[in-house]
């Protein structure tokens, strides 16, 4: 980890805007700090950027790890304690969503859990009737898959992407052609600028290194020809046509 940030702006990961220093944080913040629970302090010391003209707030602090240092500083064995709902209880919430939301296409979509972990997500659907795989580097499922599928989850995923224009071309490349992105992450709040990295989601030990405003996600997309429309803060989908999976949802053309 870099211990002194250069002071100079760097491109914006979405838009490639100059984006200078924004704030910084311990490396220790988590994400469990808005349940009470604080980590004693490592020492290292995260610095974040701001575009100022997407609003996109990224860290380059980890632009030079390897799967390795990722696995060894962030997702180990004491993951859990920064992320309890990890483990059962958010690919368990995020199977039934999916299984409710298109419980009429089960016979005849494709899905991809991209990111999911341990594969619980992919396992309470294929319970379910549906055809469901999964990817994630930093488990047992590390292999990227050679097929296309009509849905890619992404759940809790974009925050912890270094490059995320890197991971939207990669999921695209696994999509039919009239396929589409169901995806979650937590959009910045409206007083963010004045919140700062105070945000409980800003939290480089949960890997949350990535924090989108709703005009980044737009622009992130944009290149491949695709549309994000957000179903709330934390929810969302990107389409180039509104699949017949999911015409039901009323998705803007």
């Amino acid at each position: 980890m870099k211990p002194f940030a250069d002071r100079n702006p760097v491109a914006c990961k979405v838009c490639g805007t100059p984006s200078g220093l924004f704030g910084v944080v311990d490396f220790h913040k988590s994400c469990e700090e808005a349940r009470g629970r604080k980590l004693a302090l490592s020492g290292c010391p995260v610095y974040y950027r701001r575009c100022g003209q997407c609003g996109f707030v990224f860290t380059d602090a980890f632009d030079d790890w390897s799967q390795e240092d990722f696995q060894q500083r962030i997702y180990n064995a004491d993951y859990a304690l920064v992320d309890p709902d990890f483990v059962e209880a958010r690919p368990a919430g995020n199977a039934r969503l999916v299984a409710e939301s298109f419980a009429g296409s089960r016979a005849t979509m494709r899905i991809l859990d991209y990111g999911g972990g341990a594969g619980l997500m992919a396992e309470l659907l294929h319970a379910e009737g549906f055809d469901a795989a999964t990817y994630d580097p930093f488990s047992q499922f590390n292999t990227l898959p050679d097929e296309r599928f009509d849905l890619i989850t992404c759940f809790e995923v974009m925050e912890h992407v270094p490059w995320p224009r890197a991971t939207v071309q990669t999921m695209d490349g696994l999509l039919t052609e009239e396929g589409a992105i169901l995806f979650s992450t937590l959009v910045q709040p409206e007083m963010f600028a004045r919140e700062g990295l105070g945000w409980w989601y800003a939290a480089p030990r949960n890997g949350h290194i990535s924090l989108y405003s709703t005009a980044a996600l737009a622009l992130l997309f944009k290149p491949l020809g695709m549309r994000v429309a957000s179903f709330n803060v934390a929810l969302h989908m990107a389409y180039r046509r509104v699949p017949s999976f999911a015409r039901h949802l009323r998705l803007v053309e």
